[in-house]
């Protein structure tokens, strides 16, 4: 899903609940002649209440101006025409389609089907298999000789043991003996799957078909799935900025050292670990499982702990060195709270087959078309081997203006079909069976797509909440494009604009205080007044660590460079004088500073603070380009309805 929908998506995103007491005759407020309904106002205000952060968007007065606002918005871009831009109703329809899906299922197919995914998901299969590969349009007389095959080989492994003939019989080109290890759910073909966990640990399967061909399978072992961890890290990054910190696999490893020598884990990772996102938290990643974490070494090691608080020895990843500590382990989620995923997964995978034949099924009987084929004959008997290579013609004879078929009120005629013919020709499964089957075939791909076509063309009148949420896309999709040709692309070009709000407010745009310094950091208070001693006399760091630190205990961890206030390192309300701080106890540990220079606060040129003059500028023009729609339209505000709004909401 595109950045452009799902902003579309936190723009207008709105349910329709109505409400006792407030009417659809209720008037809020007009622009012009264009009335808003207080109903109306009421659920986008009652749906976005749990989104907006800002606690002052939650008083009724002040989200009724951010929704008078974007009334404002929808109707100026209505004014310049943007509702009539190809584009925009392009994207409108490929909208619809896309959300129509969410619409257009089959209900007890769908459910079954996720069910046995829950239960697919909470199980891992270790298995081998033999496959046989075929085209999956091959011929038959091509699938019974595999088929044949398969089970002289199945009556081989019985006998001599799978592995052995696994071994035997691979050549890596048409007959493929592998071991595909543990897997769960959506990791293999449907097909393969399901046989796999209807196969008993150590039973061989009967040969059975897949797109890639035919296959038996061996299962070895079923298991429970590892579920789920949260851990902890403290991670060093690959490229590090400073002399002394470039050596990453040392620094780790002194970290690590000072775990060992019993300080807390929490604490080393709010002082060194340069993963900023946890740092904070002590180091806590949020939970994951299985295949959610993109180092697979990382992945790995943090399902290798076994007890909770056990910590793992120093590893490297692409990202950079780690240490992980186990917080919390658990099992996959109730089914209840993994359904929505397996929904969407099942939707996606080939198990969306099945429930599209249901649909289908459901369709003719609720648009009463006769399940059984109408006469095809004409069509057999026009089609020619020409069909096959791809230049077969419509005769010029051809009659068209038959009705073949009636969905609801629609009829189907001739040329419909023929046209669905012509587009599909040269398709794989043109080759196989005869010009009967093929006609059948093709019929019941084009009554396929009309139903759900029907259905998709009728969805706004036969389903309320589709036709609710198609209307907030409308909207949304008018107000992205009003704002980027009225706000965002205008302000990202228009330099000159954007230099001359610079200057007059320069005074915004700033580099902080910042020190050219050190700061070392110990558990241990007496180990820094040793250290305070020694940088007070001007000794190099690499001599201080010979003498505070040694080869299996680190006493001290340095960090050096240019930071500013708000830098890791640094104290909270560090005073930034030059010379050797007095010893402070910050994040669990003690820390002392020696500050070789102070850096005073500098102007940002306009190239230096340019992303967040751009976005001040933003918002400046926003606001007065409000203003000017506020001129532009006349805002008419009901304050007796607004009263009735706000007692309901206060109920």
């Amino acid at each position: 899903m595109r950045f452009k929908f799902l902003l579309t998506l936190l723009l207008a995103v709105f349910t329709f609940t109505l409400t006792a007491q407030i009417t659809q005759k209720d008037v809020l407020f007009t622009l012009d002649d264009e009335s808003v309904s207080a109903s109306e106002f009421l659920r986008v205000y009652n749906k976005n209440l749990d989104l907006v952060q800002d606690e002052s968007q939650k008083n009724v007065d002040a989200y009724l101006e951010l929704f008078t606002n974007y009334k404002l918005k929808i109707k100026e871009a209505i004014a310049l025409g943007l509702n009539e831009k190809p584009s925009y109703l392009k994207e409108l329809a490929t909208y619809k389609k896309q959300l129509a899906k969410n619409y257009i299922t089959n209900s007890k197919v769908t459910e079954a089907l996720v069910a046995e995914a829950y239960k697919h998901t909470v199980t891992e299969v270790n298995a081998d298999h033999i496959l046989i590969r075929i085209d999956d349009n091959a011929a038959p007389q091509d699938t019974l000789i595999a088929y044949n095959k398969l089970i002289k080989l199945r009556e081989r492994a019985l006998k001599e043991g799978f592995e052995s003939v696994r071994k035997d019989v691979h050549n890596g080109k048409t007959i493929f003996g592998e071991q595909l290890g543990y897997f769960s759910s959506f990791k293999m073909v449907y097909a393969f799957e399901s046989m796999a966990y209807n196969t008993e640990v150590n039973a061989i399967s009967k040969p059975f078909r897949t797109r890639f061909g035919y296959h038996i399978v061996k299962i070895n072992d079923k298991r429970k799935s590892r579920g789920e961890r949260t851990v902890a890290h403290i991670m060093v990054l690959n490229k590090a900025e400073d002399a002394l910190a470039s050596k990453e696999e040392e620094r780790i490893k002194e970290i690590y050292n000072k775990l060992k020598q019993g300080e807390a884990f929490e604490s080393l990772a709010k002082q060194f670990s340069e993963d900023k996102n946890s740092a904070a938290k002590g180091g806590e990643l949020a939970p994951f499982s299985s295949g959610e974490i993109r180092a697979i070494e990382f992945e790995n090691t943090a399902f290798n702990l076994q007890n909770v608080n056990d910590i793992s020895k120093p590893f490297k990843t692409d990202y950079g060195w780690h240490i992980v500590k186990l917080l919390n382990k658990k099992l996959i989620p109730d089914f209840e709270i993994l359904k929505p995923e397996l929904i969407e997964k099942v939707k996606r995978d080939e198990r969306s087959k099945l429930i599209d034949k249901a649909l289908v099924n459901t369709l003719k009987a609720k648009y009463k078309v006769n399940s059984t084929l109408p006469n095809l004959n004409y069509f057999v008997s026009i089609l020619n081997a020409n069909y096959y290579n791809g230049n077969w013609r419509l005769p010029e004879n051809f009659k068209g203006n038959q009705t073949l078929v009636k969905i609801g009120d629609e009829a189907l005629t001739n040329n419909d079909f023929g046209v669905y013919l012509t587009k599909t020709m040269r398709n794989k499964t043109d080759n196989v069976g005869s010009l009967e089957t093929l006609i059948a075939n093709k019929y019941d791909s084009f009554l396929s797509k009309k139903l759900i076509k029907y259905q998709e063309d009728n969805l706004e009148f036969e389903n309320e909440d589709y036709a609710n949420i198609v209307t907030e896309y409308r909207d949304g999709l008018l107000l992205f494009d009003l704002m980027e040709n009225t706000i965002w692309n205008t302000a990202k070009s228009d330099s000159t604009a954007i230099a001359v709000f610079y200057n007059q407010n320069k005074t915004n745009y700033k580099k902080l205080k910042r020190i050219d310094g050190v700061v070392a950091s110990s558990a241990k208070r007496k180990t820094l007044r040793k250290v305070t001693k020694l940088l007070k006399q001007g000794v190099g760091l690499d001599s201080i660590k010979k003498v505070v630190n040694s080869s299996d205990k680190v006493g001290v961890i340095f960090t050096t460079g240019i930071m500013d206030k708000n830098h890791q390192a640094l104290p909270k309300g560090f005073n930034f004088i030059e010379g050797v701080s007095k010893i402070h106890k910050y994040n669990d540990a003690f820390v002392v500073v020696k500050v070789n220079q102070v850096l005073p606060e500098e102007q940002k040129t306009l190239g230096e603070a340019k992303g967040h003059v751009i976005s001040d500028y933003q918002k400046n023009k926003e606001e007065n380009w409000i203003s000017d729609l506020r001129k532009k339209y006349t805002v008419n505000l009901n304050k007796d309805v607004l009263q009735k709004v706000k007692n309901q909401l206060n109920k």
